[in-house]
């Protein structure tokens, strides 16, 4: 598992850490407060040993920066600057890390500085997927090859995770965790996916329908159906889902919530970032005393103007939390306006 991640001068950050729960991770904040930078970096340190180019190569290909120029990554100065980003993971009782050190005027990722466990990182290797806020698997006939042979101005994340739901069935029979996950999910969505000649359906009593003509939400069902499904998501492996609640009706919200629980209970770190308060509340209605769930908070310091962060077990604890401050704003304007007040 994951146990941290720190960053000094690197894309929004002039420096923070963060420290991970081995269960679920969930991140609120306003936008820009690096919130999608803290799963991108974690993700790129776990999938490093499917990069030719190693942990740099990595973040390069997950970031994207203008031109791959990866010292874009470091965090805006007039003048030169150096910053790093450092992820540490548990392995064998010890914690080893990585480290991606670099200067505002590094261009290439192979004149980049890694150090760290790197040889231990990649020989125990762990299953990772990142679900990008773009649903990608109505778009997937044809994207590998054109990733593979094409400029195009797409992050990694979208072509991973299209391989990843391409991977085959595991053999054997469906354990007795996954095969009651996978039962959740086809009531959620009534049906389960099936793949032809790269083409992703539905399939249910009415037939099979094809992904480009299904509900944006329900291709994200289904894309964390075939992810259990195919085995990767197992005990060990970890999950980052940006915005789980993009084009997803909140009345799912609740099958999505003890989905991602009932992964947290088999082993699997879970990462995710949302706006949302439905999601935010259905963890703190379903979530169990057992369940190991960390929300972290990212805001702006008032006087400095960096993202600094503060992180509690409970959701009643959040602070600050833009999110039900928010509702709560809705919910008193709604009072003064049937109260006849025009302070709306």
């Amino acid at each position: 598992m994951l146990e941290k991640i720190k960053f000094e001068k690197f894309t929004a950050f002039e420096k923070l850490e963060v420290k991970f729960s081995p269960g679920i991770n969930v991140f609120v904040g306003e936008n820009g407060t690096g919130k999608t930078h803290i799963l991108k970096a974690s993700y790129a340190a776990c999938d490093i040993a499917k990069s030719k180019g190693g942990f740099a190569e990595k973040i390069n290909n997950v970031f994207y920066p203008s031109g791959k120029q990866i010292g874009r990554l470091i965090k805006r100065s007039s003048t030169s600057s150096r910053g790093f980003v450092e992820v540490t993971r548990k392995l064998d009782e010890k914690s080893i890390n990585l480290r991606l050190s670099l200067s505002n005027h590094t261009t290439k990722p192979e004149i980049a500085t890694v150090s760290g466990s790197t040889k231990a990182w990649l020989e125990s290797p762990f299953e990772a997927a990142y679900i990008p806020v773009k649903d990608m698997m109505a778009n997937a006939p044809g994207f590998r090859s054109l990733y593979e042979e094409r400029e195009i101005h797409f992050e990694e994340i979208y072509v991973d995770i299209i391989r990843k739901a391409f991977l085959p069935a595991l053999k054997g029979p469906t354990d007795g965790q996954r095969k009651r996950l996978l039962e959740l999910l086809q009531d959620a969505m009534d049906g389960k996916v099936v793949a032809k000649n790269e083409e992703f359906f539905l399939r249910n009593r009415q037939g099979e329908l094809e992904f480009t003509l299904l509900a944006e939400g329900l291709r994200k069902l289904g894309l964390l159906w075939v992810l259990i499904q195919n085995g990767t998501l197992l005990n060990g492996s970890a999950l980052f889902w940006d915005e789980p609640e993009t084009n997803l009706n909140p009345k799912l919200m609740k099958a999505i919530v003890g989905i991602l629980l009932e992964l947290q209970r088999i082993g699997v770190q879970i990462f995710l970032t949302t706006h949302d308060y439905v999601i935010l509340k259905e963890f703190d209605l379903q979530s169990q005393e057992s369940d190991k769930i960390s929300y972290h908070s990212l805001y702006r310091n008032q006087e400095s103007g960096e993202i600094e962060r503060s992180t509690t077990p409970n959701y009643l604890d959040i602070s600050p939390n833009v999110i039900d401050d928010t509702f709560g704003n809705l919910v008193t304007r709604e009072i003064q306006k049937s109260m006849g007040s025009d302070k709306i």
